[in-house]
C-alpha cells in the first residue's frame, strides 16, 4: 500500500458503533477498505454512561474493521454528538506586520487559534473553530487571504462548544482499548461532507442527520457553514412510543416501525393489522397499522418542528436553495420527506452519498445505507485534517530549515606555528575601574557632605 493514504475513524452512536478504514487514490477519492459494526452500549442521546461497555462495544467494532480491511487501527478520528454540543459566533482580529507585507499562513493561524482562548462556560471546551468570512482591511467576502497586503486581518468564526466531560469520556473508552484519538470531529459536520454537493452547499442547504438518539443539523449557504446544532431526539424515541402505545416489547416495536411504518398517517390503510407476538407465551396481539402511523407521525412532527426552530435560528431559511437533505437512519421511514414539506414548507430529498469524493466500487454495497454516512463523513474529514497538516508543515519548513552547522575541520582554519599570545591586560583595567566606580558610589552615600 506504498504511496497509499489510508485513515481510520470510529462512529460511537446511541444504537450502532461503527469502524472504518478507508484508503485515498491519486484522483482524491476515497475507497472504504473495510466496516466493522456491534451494537452501542452504554451511549445514550450521544453521550457516553458506561465507560467498560462502549469501550467493549468498539473494540468488537474495531476487530471486525481490521479483519474486513487489512489495516491496523492504531490512531483514529472519533465523532462527536450529544444534546451538550452548541454553536456560537464571534468576531476576531489581527494586525499585520510592516515588515512582513503580506498576509502568511501562520498569520491566518494564529488568528484561528486566538478563538481557543476565548471565554466560555464552566466544564465547556471548544470543539472546533471555523472560519466563515475573512475581512481584509475592511474589504468582506474574502475566503483565503492568504498572500493578500493588508494592516488589518479579521473573521467571523463559527465555534463548536461541548462539555469537557463528555469528550474526555470518549476518549477514554477509544484509549481504553489501545488506540489513540486524533481529533474528535462534529458528527453533523462529517455527515455533511459525506452527503453534501459544493453546490448544494453553495446554494444552501440544510442537512439533517437523523440518528438513534440524536438528530444533527448542519446548515451551509454560500459553501460556508452557518449553524450547527444537535436535537436530543432520534428514532429511539419513535419506537419507545410505539412500545409504550401499543404495549409491546421494544423488539417488536422496532421490528414494526422498519416494516410498516410511515409518517403520514392518511397514507395508511385502515384495516390493515399486523400480529405480534404475546409477552411470556401469552396470544399474539393485533396492532391497527393506521393506529401504528398515528403514534410515529405524532412524533416525528414534535422532530421536525425542533429541526424547523433551528433552521430559523440560523437566519437564512428563506435562502436554502437546495433545501433540506435527510440522512441517517431515521430518514428511511416512508412519507417522511412529504411531512417535512408540509411541516418546513422547505425542499426535502434523502441525501446520497457524494460521487465526487467517495469510490462506489468498494467492497459492500451496502455502504449505500444512510447509517454510514457519518462513518464515511469521518473518514473525509480525517484526510481533510491529513492535507491541512501537511500544509502546515511545508509552510513552516523554510523557517525551520536551519543547515546544521559544518564539521570543525571545515570551519576553522589550520592556525599558524608562530601566532603571538593574546593580551590580557585589558580585564584588569576594566575590573579596576568597575571596583573603583562601585567604592566611590558607597563613599557618596556613606558621607552626607560629598551628595551635594
Amino acid at each position: 500500500m506504498e504511496n497509499e493514504q489510508i485513515v481510520t475513524a470510529i462512529d460511537i452512536g446511541t444504537t450502532k458503533i461503527v469502524a472504518m478504514a478507508g484508503k485515498r487514490d491519486e484522483t482524491g477519492k476515497v475507497t472504504i477498505l473495510g466496516v466493522g459494526k456491534a451494537q452501542s452500549l452504554g451511549v445514550k442521546r450521544g453521550v457516553v454512561l458506561n465507560i467498560e461497555e462502549t469501550a467493549s462495544a468498539i473494540q468488537k467494532a474495531v476487530e471486525e474493521a481490521q479483519r474486513n480491511s487489512g489495516v491496523t487501527f492504531k490512531e483514529v478520528y472519533v465523532g462527536i454528538a450529544g444534546q451538550h454540543i452548541k454553536s456560537i459566533h464571534n468576531r476576531g482580529y489581527k494586525f499585520i506586520d510592516e515588515a512582513v507585507g503580506e498576509i502568511t499562513l501562520g498569520a491566518v493561524e494564529s488568528l484561528t487559534n486566538d478563538m481557543f482562548r476565548i471565554p466560555i462556560g464552566a466544564g465547556e471546551e471548544i470543539i472546533h473553530v471555523i472560519p466563515q468570512n475573512y475581512i481584509v482591511d475592511h474589504e468582506t467576502g474574502v475566503k483565503n487571504p492568504v498572500g493578500m497586503s493588508c494592516k488589518r486581518l479579521e473573521a467571523d468564526f463559527h465555534i463548536v462548544v461541548g462539555q469537557v466531560a463528555s469528550a474526555r469520556n470518549i476518549k477514554k473508552c477509544v484509549e481504553r482499548i489501545g488506540l489513540k484519538v486524533i481529533k474528535l470531529i462534529l458528527e453533523p459536520l462529517a455527515s455533511a461532507e459525506a452527503v453534501l454537493s459544493d453546490d448544494e452547499k453553495e446554494a444552501g442547504v440544510a442537512l439533517v442527520d437523523i440518528g438513534g438518539g440524536t438528530t444533527d443539523i448542519a446548515i451551509f449557504h454560500d459553501g460556508i457553514i452557518r449553524h450547527t446544532a444537535v436535537i436530543p431526539f432520534g428514532g429511539n424515541i419513535v419506537t419507545k412510543d410505539i412500545k409504550e402505545g401499543c404495549s409491546i416489547l421494544a423488539r417488536f416495536a422496532e421490528t414494526l416501525k422498519i416494516q410498516f411504518g410511515m409518517a403520514l398517517a392518511q397514507s395508511a390503510p385502515e384495516d390493515k393489522f399486523v400480529s405480534v407476538p404475546g409477552i411470556s407465551g401469552r396470544g399474539p396481539k393485533e396492532i391497527s397499522v393506521k393506529f401504528l402511523t398515528e403514534i410515529i407521525q405524532a412524533r416525528m412532527e414534535e422532530i421536525i418542528d425542533a429541526i424547523n426552530f433551528e433552521i430559523d435560528a440560523s437566519g437564512i431559511a428563506g435562502q436554502l436553495g437546495a433545501g433540506v437533505a435527510l440522512t441517517g437512519g431515521g430518514s428511511q421511514l416512508r412519507d417522511l420527506c412529504e411531512l417535512f414539506r408540509l411541516r418546513t414548507g422547505q425542499d426535502v430529498h434523502l441525501g446520497k452519498l457524494n460521487a465526487d469524493k467517495i469510490n462506489r466500487g468498494g467492497k459492500d454495497e451496502s455502504l449505500q445505507d444512510p447509517i454510514y454516512s457519518t462513518s464515511i463523513g469521518l473518514l473525509l474529514k480525517g484526510f481533510a485534517e491529513e492535507d491541512q497538516l501537511r500544509l502546515r508543515r511545508k509552510a513552516n519548513a523554510p523557517e525551520l530549515a536551519v543547515a546544521p552547522p559544518a564539521p570543525l575541520e571545515e570551519v576553522h582554519e589550520e592556525l599558524p606555528a608562530d601566532l603571538p599570545e593574546a593580551p590580557v591586560a585589558e580585564a584588569p583595567a576594566k575590573k579596576t575601574f568597575i571596583v573603583k566606580f562601585k567604592e566611590k558610589l558607597i563613599e557618596l552615600f556613606e558621607d552626607p557632605d560629598q551628595r551635594h
